[in-house]
């Protein structure tokens, strides 16, 4: 089973070359990216990285642009780089999922070959999960896809940290509520939602979300693992870094050694980012 890693962030040249310009333009990637030690790589340091861990694919994001141009500018240097890399790399298309136009993007994006929609973040660019219903051009274009929503979902409690934002898994519900038949992936580990589905109206609200366990050194004890796949199931973990956040190498060997059975492994490695994103179908449509 190929390792998938279904969470990674990657930045037209021009952007990690010219930083100040798009932190004056932008107030959240301001507030990620103005200490200039804050990393942003190309999709070449990306492959190189995946090389190094024994990665065979990576699932590529951009940044939740607050200007619809920036997010069209994003998406068409990672539409290049997946035609340049397409058996390495498959992207994420992002939009600012309230703005007119949003859903005719991720439809272009779509017949480019995005995946799906994400990381699409609430505080980063100004709309509310409790308040879906601006939202639901966006929603019925991926539903009309196929194609699933990755969104940013931050913990209620615990310590603060840069981009952590206030999209909890209390204000993620209402959306999920609004849309039942949009699939979802939840990034983050959802905020901690997988835990409250030990109550059984939060696992049916749930039912066609996933987990991606983006960041997971910086938020849990990788105990997170063996703890939330006891209580969704193994088909709905996916493997993610949050790469440049996280090295891929060190990510993969904890995740190895953090006590899955062999055939909980292959789904949370691979098997499941290759289900959700239908990668296999992406591939087919490329040759």
């Amino acid at each position: 089973m190929p390792v998938i890693d279904a969470h990674t962030h990657v930045f037209p040249p021009e952007i990690c070359r010219g930083r100040a310009a798009y932190v004056a333009r932008d107030p959240w990637f301001a507030h990620l990216y103005a200490n200039p030690r804050a990393a942003l790589v190309p999709a070449e340091d990306l492959i190189a990285s995946m090389d190094a861990a024994g990665i065979d694919r990576a699932v590529i994001a951009g940044f939740p642009w607050r200007d619809p141009g920036l997010c069209r500018l994003h998406n068409d240097y990672m539409a290049a780089v997946a035609a340049a890399y397409p058996d390495r790399l498959s992207w994420l298309a992002i939009v600012v999922p309230t703005a007119p136009g949003a859903a005719a993007e991720a439809a272009r994006c779509f017949a480019l070959g995005a995946v799906g929609i994400g990381e699409v973040n609430a505080d980063a660019q100004d709309f509310d999960f409790r308040e879906p219903a601006p939202l639901a051009e966006l929603v019925a274009a991926c539903l009309h896809a196929d194609r699933p929503v990755m969104a940013h979902v931050s913990e209620p409690v615990g310590h603060t940290y840069p981009g952590k934002g206030t999209a909890t898994p209390e204000k993620f519900a209402h959306f999920l509520a609004a849309y039942p038949e949009l699939r979802v992936v939840a990034a983050h580990w959802g905020g901690g939602l997988p835990f409250y589905e030990l109550m059984p109206e939060v696992a049916e609200l749930a039912r066609n979300v996933a987990y991606d366990t983006a960041a997971s050194t910086y938020l849990y004890r990788f105990a997170v693992f063996r703890t939330v796949l006891d209580i969704v199931g193994p088909e709905r973990v996916l493997l993610a870094s949050d790469y440049p956040v996280l090295r891929q190498d060190r990510f993969l060997r904890r995740v190895r050694a953090a006590g899955l059975r062999a055939e909980e492994l292959g789904a949370v490695l691979g098997g499941n980012a290759a289900r959700v994103y239908r990668l296999a179908e992406s591939r087919a449509a490329d040759d």
